[in-house]
């Protein structure tokens, strides 16, 4: 075991950076509201320390907290203004018999039996127009959203005909998040009453004197046999017909189709790309911020909104792709949910709990170093910074096995009472690759807690992330901490060195309980080359008897999460063969930082057109998608159908085109 491991490898710095505790205030005037919960009294202290008090990030979120969208997570047929909260819903009533069915919120990609389905159109980051497509009952509808010139909401329902039974558009207002305010119905609409002033909610349709419409706010019943409007102003403007709003929706429409069209061949893409991440960008209102998620259908599992170790830092980048208040909120959100001992959780969730004893893979200084590329803004940089050498500096302390890092899980609290806590399941979850086949019958060791694998991926990444943290170090003039940086790197290279098997031309993983190499493999294995450790000879023995060997990861469809002659390939579901985003996405930055252009253009442009395939077929930006079909439906997945982390199958083709930088060049001074 010794002579595998470099006589070069340090030990690893003790101390984990004490982040700094002064108090960040809500945006604005908004005060936060009051905690309830005495079980998690330090919650709010947890989450303002990260970062500190920084003006410009509240300024971001000032702007991002403005206007109509689909805020509230909760459904994508409910449009809330920002910052008063006033909420205008739409929902729907089919009356047949006896049947009295209605449905009050709607959500991509719900898989119970008889639920809507919603096939997601483009839209606009801001809401300013946003397209989509509902089937409920036997009704299909197309809804379409966005903002008149003076702001206010202008939405146009447009029912199919014959649906086959009589159905009704239930337009209701009222106060999300228990904003202060009032709504009432009057004669000309719903009259809502906030700080901001005086509204009416109008509707543009047959109106129905319906009783039993089942809601209790204020709100109008409309017979859904045409084209319905319904639409916002203050008291005193005109009326708006359904033409009206048509002729809004189209300039809005136009107006997006525009900008995508400065991306030329890429215009559909980006098209694609960035609705796939502004359908999920939601108002998380426990701690007041706009912030983009995962998914709703996840927001609704983890107590109101999900963020994710690393999903959120890849979100982050693609936001860079249309909004730099995006981009820079989806990073600095994710800071604020660092835990005390120094890491990114697996995940933060919106009731309060946290994953307390786990992270998850370190690309937080990877994807940092890549938005401040697109953005570089001192502050942001300044922001980010400490939290990130906290993490870098954790991962040493709590994942040391042997000289190289493993997955793992440690006592912690767990307010929540959560079962996984310290065990093999938590392990995997902090790998972000849950079921993958590296981990079977690999042991989990509860006094080091870890799994019994020195782990050829999450090194790779780790030395990935000490070398783009000392590069923005030097920025900073932070020379020491840059010093150290480079110092653990190195360690680490060394260190990974000895997981090289020559005969092989692979590094892999090692089993410490057996004493061997591991020969279940996935993409992580092509990791050193973004960790920039390997040999050009090596790099290239890597990409040409492995990656592109139809026979492990090449073919039609890539790049599987397991070899294609792995026993559990034929499953396909979750992790046994599924393509899944970050992996393509972070093999193709090793194959840039390894100098193999060809190859990384060409794993972009299979990746594209799998994403471009789902989105014109079922509007889907999906989770993974099968190795063997192509499909992100296939029945052999387990596949969230609208998943933000989706659209890093589109992104790469915007490095290879130059729309965005690319991460192999030197970063702005």
């Amino acid at each position: 075991m010794n002579n595998r491991v470099g006589a070069g490898f340090a030990a690893c710095l003790g101390a984990i950076l004490t982040a700094a505790t002064c108090a960040v205030p809500e945006p604005g005037s908004r005060s936060r509201p009051e905690d309830s919960t005495p079980d998690w009294p330090d919650r709010y202290a947890e989450y303002d320390a990260a970062i500190g008090d920084v003006p410009e990030y509240h300024a971001i979120q000032e702007r991002l907290q403005t206007g109509w969208n689909t805020w509230d997570s909760r459904s994508v047929l409910r449009y809330v203004l920002l910052p008063d909260g006033l909420g205008v819903n739409l929902g729907l009533k089919r009356h047949r018999y006896l049947e009295e069915d209605h449905l009050t919120e709607a959500l991509i990609g719900k898989r119970e039996e008889g639920a809507e389905r919603v096939r997601p159109g483009i839209r606009a980051v801001d809401g300013s127009y946003q397209r989509l497509e509902i089937a409920w009952r036997g009704l299909t509808a197309t809804v379409e959203a966005g903002h008149g010139e003076d702001g206010e909401l202008a939405v146009l329902v447009t029912p199919e005909p014959d649906p086959g039974a009589p159905f009704e558009l239930v337009v209701s207002a009222g106060l999300a998040w228990n904003r202060p305010g009032a709504v009432e119905s009057v004669q000309r609409g719903l009259l809502a009453r906030t700080p901001g002033g005086e509204r009416l909610v109008r509707v543009a349709g047959t109106v129905e004197a319906d009783p039993y419409a089942g809601d209790l706010t204020p709100h109008r019943v409309v017979r859904l046999t045409g084209p319905v409007g319904v639409y916002t102003g203050r008291p005193g403007t005109e009326p708006k017909s359904t033409g009206d709003l048509r002729r809004i929706l189209d300039a809005r429409r136009a107006e997006l189709e525009a900008r995508a069209a400065g991306f030329g061949e890429l215009a559909e893409a980006w098209l694609a790309v960035t609705s796939g991440f502004a359908w999920n960008t939601v108002h998380e209102p426990r701690h007041g911020r706009v912030v983009p998620t995962v998914g709703r259908l996840w927001n609704r599992e983890y107590g109101g909104v999900a963020l994710f170790g690393w999903d959120n830092f890849f979100l982050g980048y693609l936001a860079t792709l249309e909004s730099r208040d995006l981009a820079l909120a989806g990073i600095v959100e994710q800071l604020r949910g660092h835990t005390p001992e120094g890491f990114f959780p697996n995940d933060n969730r919106g009731n309060g709990s946290k994953s307390w004893d786990r992270s998850q893979p370190p690309v937080g200084g990877i994807m940092v170093r890549e938005v401040y590329r697109r953005f570089p803004e001192r502050w942001f940089l300044e922001a980010a910074f400490d939290p990130l050498l906290a993490w870098n500096r954790w991962w040493p302390e709590a994942r040391n096995n042997g000289g190289l890092l493993s997955y793992g899980s440690h006592e912690a609290k767990n307010p929540f009472d959560e079962p996984v806590v310290r065990t093999k399941t938590a392990a995997g979850y902090e790998s972000g690759m849950d079921d993958s086949p590296m981990y079977e019958d690999v042991p989990f060791n509860r006094e080091k807690n870890v799994l019994e694998l020195q782990d050829v991926g999450l090194t790779s990444l780790y030395i990935a992330d000490c070398r783009a943290l000392a590069e923005l170090a030097r920025l900073l003039g932070r020379e020491a901490e840059a010093a150290e940086l480079e110092e653990r790197a190195a360690a680490f290279s060394d260190a990974l060195d000895g997981l090289w098997v020559e005969e092989r031309g692979y590094y892999l993983n090692y089993r410490t309980d057996l004493d061997r190499f591991s020969e279940r493999r996935s993409p992580t294995l092509f990791y050193p080359l973004l960790a920039g450790v390997a040999s050009e000879a090596r790099a290239g023995r890597l990409i040409r008897e492995h990656l592109l060997n139809p026979e492990e990861f090449w073919g039609e469809f890539v790049l599987p999460s397991t070899t294609r002659d792995d026993p559990s390939f034929p499953r396909q579901r979750y992790w046994k063969g599924a393509i899944w985003p970050p992996l393509n996405f972070l093999t193709h930055l090793a194959l840039r930082r390894a100098g193999d252009r060809a190859t990384a253009a060409e794993l972009s442009a299979r990746s594209l057109d799998m994403f471009l395939r789902e989105w014109r077929r079922r509007g889907y930006v999906s989770e993974n998608i099968s190795s063997i079909t192509g499909t992100g439906d296939d029945e052999r997945l387990s596949s969230d159908p609208f998943h933000s982390w989706g659209a890093l199958f589109g992104i790469m083709a915007f490095i290879e085109s130059g729309d965005l930088a690319p991460p192999e060049d030197p970063l702005p001074q």
